[in-house]
């Protein structure tokens, strides 16, 4: 049985049915770009597909999903709220515990963020905030990512290195993305979205932004 098994699924926004007719699989190890123009239910196709295995997804939210009002730390701990008991979490809120600080330095010299651990995420760039919301996942340290547009706030030469971390650390890729020849670069597979509907689904082997251009897939 496929990891990810959508069979004539379709996703609703504001009442409106924006996908329909979706027939998708993705096994355990793929690495998956999901691209289309904006506005064009790429979100939505995401959260279809996390909500099937949401225990074991680390996922990236597209707004980053951050508490502004607390640390680096405290919103990369959250990662792993949901693996220990109430006590443990709110001591950790309250005096963060040493062995959890040590796990989130590992997280945060990987991203650049080291300096910032305590500072308030509310306080930090958009970039920096992006970088948390990957730590998070990091945290988290499943065997699956989930990620929408998980290094938009990022320059060239950063979204390349934190992608790739990305793709390092999980077995299985999910990605919304917006970068062409990055999202080709990273992964092995490309699904379409265009009028409410997969109009791709193919290897990155021989693809380009001419031909998604031509699908539809990209903005213009």
């Amino acid at each position: 049985m496929a990891y990810f098994s959508l069979d004539d699924a379709q996703a609703r926004y504001g009442g409106k049915t924006i996908l329909r007719n979706l027939n998708l699989t993705i096994e355990r190890g793929e690495r998956v770009a999901i691209l289309g123009r904006s506005g064009v239910g790429k979100t939505s196709l995401l959260n279809l597909l996390y909500r099937q295995h949401a225990e074991e997804i680390a996922l990236v939210p597209q707004d980053f999903g951050l508490v502004r009002s607390l640390t680096v730390f405290h919103n990369i701990y959250m990662g792993q709220l949901s693996r220990h008991r109430l006590p443990y979490n709110f001591l950790n809120l309250i005096h963060p515990v040493a062995r959890e600080v040590a796990l989130a330095k590992r997280v945060t010299d990987r991203l650049g963020l080291t300096e910032k651990l305590f500072d308030r995420v509310g306080e930090l760039s958009g970039g920096q905030r992006q970088r948390v919301a990957i730590g998070r996942a990091f945290y988290f340290n499943g065997p699956t990512i989930i990620a929408d547009e998980p290094v938009s706030a990022l320059d060239g030469a950063r979204s390349r290195e934190i992608l790739k971390l990305i793709t390092d650390q999980h077995k299985t890729v999910i990605l919304a993305m917006h970068d062409i020849p990055l999202a080709l670069d990273q992964v092995d597979r490309v699904v379409g979205i265009a009028d409410g509907q997969i109009v791709l689904d193919a290897k990155t082997t021989g693809l380009n932004r001419s031909s998604l251009y031509d699908l539809g897939l990209v903005d213009d």
